[in-house]
Formats: structure tokens, C-alpha cells, sequence
């Protein structure tokens, strides 16, 4: 924690990480360890929103607040996706921002990859010239967990994450809001 002064008084200053800013309800522990950057949570958020309403288009404001991103960073994150080609943005009346593709064609993968793809491990990350691209069983093992990860990313739609029965639908915070086919004990619609 640093310190700060004001007038003869010391006090404690406490910086506010941009996810507690925000109002994420994500415990500590979550927050501070995922795997992927805040661009890739905040694009699948967008994305799993607009699969949800599809094919209806959505106002950047509507957006902000089901997906709790704030509109700077929201605007950053859909030119990514408008030039990835996974959305498309369209301004004035009439306009809102859709899905270019049916939620049951655009994988997981498709969404990180569009802002920033994972990153294998091609080469030596030490840069020994001996190991070249004979990577050591770390980094063999390490670039083989990136590879699950992909291939699972690959094989996951949005279709499939938004028809799983669940008490937990994405960005919805009551039940209410869970569509009852997909509520569990409920088998949803094919």
C-alpha cells in the first residue's frame, strides 16, 4: 500500500484496480488470476449478449449496461470485433450493433482470436539458441496446455454456451431472466 500526504497527515492511498472501478462481483481470487486480459472477457461479453438477442441489433448503450463494460473501453472493444468481422456496427436511427454470423457458427475461439489471439509457444522462451524449436518439457507441456485450451475454445459455440441448462445464464443476475427451457431439470429446445 503507498503512502500518501496532505497537509502533515499521512494517510494510506489504496489504488483501485479498473475491475473493482467497473463493479465487477468477481471474488478477488477470480479477478486477479485469469488466464485471459480483460479485452478478451469484455469481447466475450459482448458477443454472448448479442448471440442472446440475435439476430436483433443492440445500441452501444444497451450493451454498456447488460454487460456492465464501460463505454470507452466498450467502443475499443466492438472496433476490434468490427474489424475481425465478427460484428457489425452501424450508426444512426435504425442502426446498433449485431452479429455478422448465427451464434451456432461463431466458436469461443473466433471471439478471442478477433482481439487477441493465444499466444503458443513456437520457440525457446529463453531464447537458447540450442533448443530452437525443440522446446524443452516445460515448454512442450506449457505450449500443449495452450493447445487444449484452443482446441476446447474451438469446439465451444455460442449457441452451445447460451442453450446449457444453468442457474448461472451469462450476464443475467436473477433467475428471472434464465429462460425456463433452460432452466435445469428442463431439457432445452435442440
Amino acid at each position: 500500500m503507498a503512502v500518501g500526504r496532505r497537509i502533515g497527515y499521512i494517510y494510506p492511498i489504496r489504488r483501485q484496480s479498473n475491475i473493482e472501478a467497473i463493479g465487477c462481483q468477481c471474488p478477488i481470487a477470480l479477478r486477479e488470476n485469469l488466464m485471459f486480459t480483460q479485452t478478451v472477457e469484455y469481447a466475450l461479453r459482448i458477443v454472448v449478449h448479442l448471440a442472446d438477442k440475435s439476430p436483433e441489433s443492440r445500441t452501444t448503450v444497451e450493451i454498456a449496461e447488460a454487460t456492465r463494460i464501460p463505454k470507452a473501453y466498450l467502443s475499443k472493444v466492438i472496433q476490434g470485433l468490427v474489424r475481425a468481422s465478427i460484428i457489425q456496427s452501424n450508426r444512426g436511427y435504425g442502426g446498433g450493433v449485431k452479429l455478422l454470423k448465427a451464434p451456432k457458427d461463431l466458436t469461443i475461439l473466433d471471439v478471442v482470436n478477433a482481439v487477441e489471439p493465444i499466444k503458443r509457444i513456437q520457440f525457446c522462451p529463453l531464447g537458447l539458441k540450442s533448443h530452437g524449436i525443440d522446446l524443452c518439457p516445460l515448454h512442450k507441456r506449457m505450449d500443449n496446455a495452450l493447445a487444449s485450451v484452443e482446441d476446447a475454445l474451438r469446439h465451444t459455440t455460442l449457441a452451445e454456451v447460451l442453450s446449457e441448462p444453468t442457474n448461472s445464464h451469462p450476464l443475467c443476475e436473477t433467475a428471472d431472466c434464465i429462460p425456463k427451457s433452460l432452466r435445469p431439470g428442463r431439457h432445452s429446445k435442440p
